[in-house]
């Protein structure tokens, strides 16, 4: 979350940790809503909500695939009521992307307010305001709502406010660091999660459509390592020309996707020691001959400094022609917005829907969640909804798996292939390699 080499904000070991206190916030928030809903149901259950028709899910900041599924309310009529349950990242929680989304506490409280919880035995639905849970969750979240200012190793001013995974999430920061942003600066840097098929899709037709922004320039940020990797190298750390020109394709359909929305990209090359300058050549011939302004950024190894060119390009680029457009209307049916994203920005020949999507989108058409927009959670790896199809992926077909109304954040939530809202540690997970040494400093988190 902090950047690495000299291109990294302050205090970075804080920030990954327990920074200010804003994830925990959030988690104690999702769980209290919890709480009270359970208590709801072991207090006699006067709403009459269904147990098998609970949406919520508890929240934690940690991978853990073994609470995706659990039941809860085991050990007796004292221990409350059994149903079954599970746990998201905080990340995943609609609180964390309704937090994101929020212009001010009124609208804050508006939107916990709005956010189904399930439904009664009369399908009715059942929202946080119902169970009286909005004032003591805004109350947890206070603190939090606000912005939190940091550095960058040089010393200049960035905000880091929530953090709505790209892939899972609608990928960005919260709207009122951007919108404090604007009102301090005279150019505001935004950052998208993961590429445009992901953070730039979204904040595109989500964020800046319902927060009133205006895009100036978009900045397409690539590395010499994604490009080996796209183009079939498993060694993508060392130099492999040929696998370059092949990972080219993968950034094509980038650059056609930012287009799409009504922009030329500039191109940044991120690089690396291992870069070796017959593939910086490839990359930069593959801008020129496209017409799109190229900068090599070096500010991994040389902070500022090493990203003047860049700056110097983006502000060029402020001049160009541009003209921001959403990519579908809200107005359109939810299927034919999936459809759009999918075959547009994907390349998808088209959407496959589960028999269970098939029901989930029925009902969100009664519900009245048709006119939201759309947020996709995927893989980030591919531009498919498969993890292992790299490169620019041709005649496939994405399918969707489930489908959710989240009113308080103001979008649908649509599901593809296996992604998980609570992912599992890997083989080795990297809390393996951190301690701390005998004067309390951290070792094994610095990149």
């Amino acid at each position: 979350a902090t950047g690495g080499g000299r291109a990294r904000v302050e205090p970075r070991h804080e920030i990954n940790l327990h920074f200010t206190g804003d994830f925990h916030a959030v988690t104690s928030a999702v769980n209290l809503l919890n709480a009270l809903l359970d208590n709801h149901l072991h207090q006699g259950n006067e709403l009459g909500i269904d147990p098998r028709r609970i949406e919520l899910k508890r929240a934690i900041d940690m991978n853990d695939r073994a609470l995706r599924h659990i039941v809860l309310g085991l050990g007796g009529k004292a221990h409350g009521v059994p149903r079954e349950g599970g746990f998201e990242l905080t990340v995943a929680s609609e609180v964390m992307a309704l937090m994101s989304l929020a212009r001010d506490f009124k609208d804050l409280k508006k939107r916990l307010g709005r956010m189904r919880v399930g439904f009664t035995y009369e399908g009715k639905p059942v929202y946080a305001q119902d169970l009286g849970a909005v004032g003591a969750m805004a109350a947890l979240l206070r603190q939090a709502f606000l912005p939190n200012l940091v550095q960058t190793a040089e010393g200049n001013p960035a905000f880091i406010h929530m953090g709505p995974f790209g892939n899972i999430a609608h990928g960005t920061n919260s709207l009122r660091a951007s919108l404090f942003a604007l009102g301090l600066a005279d150019y505001v840097v935004q950052e998208a999660g993961f590429a445009t098929d992901l953070g730039m899709e979204k904040f595109m037709n989500v964020v800046a459509r319902s927060a009133g922004l205006v895009p100036e320039a978009v900045v397409l940020v690539a590395t010499l390592r994604a490009l080996r990797y796209h183009g079939g190298q498993d060694a993508y750390e060392m130099p492999d020309p040929q696998a370059v020109v092949r990972g080219l394709a993968n950034l094509e359909k980038h650059v056609e996707n930012v287009e799409l929305f009504g922009f030329k990209p500039v191109i940044a090359l991120n690089r690396f020691p291992t870069d070796a300058e017959e593939e910086i050549a490839l990359v930069r011939e593959f801008a020129r001959e496209r017409g799109l302004p190229f900068a090599l950024s070096e500010v991994y190894a040389k902070g500022g400094e090493g990203g003047l060119e860049l700056a110097e390009k983006v502000l060029e680029a402020l001049s160009l022609p541009h003209a921001y457009r959403p990519l579908y209307p809200l107005e359109m049916p939810l299927e034919d917005k999936v459809e759009t994203i999918a075959t547009r920005i994907y390349g998808a020949e088209g959407v496959e829907w589960s028999e269970e999507a098939k029901k989930a989108l029925k009902a969100a058409k009664k519900e009245g969640c048709e006119a939201l927009p759309v947020v996709i959670a995927k893989a980030a790896t591919s531009l498919s909804d498969n993890p292992r199809l790299r490169g620019r992926p041709r005649g496939f077909r994405v399918r969707v798996t489930d489908l959710k109304c989240r009113f308080g954040a103001g979008f649908v939530v649509v599901y593809m292939g296996g992604i998980e809202t609570l992912p599992g540690l890997p083989k080795v997970p990297q809390a393996l390699g951190i301690d701390v040494d005998e004067e309390g400093n951290i070792r094994g988190m610095d990149y």
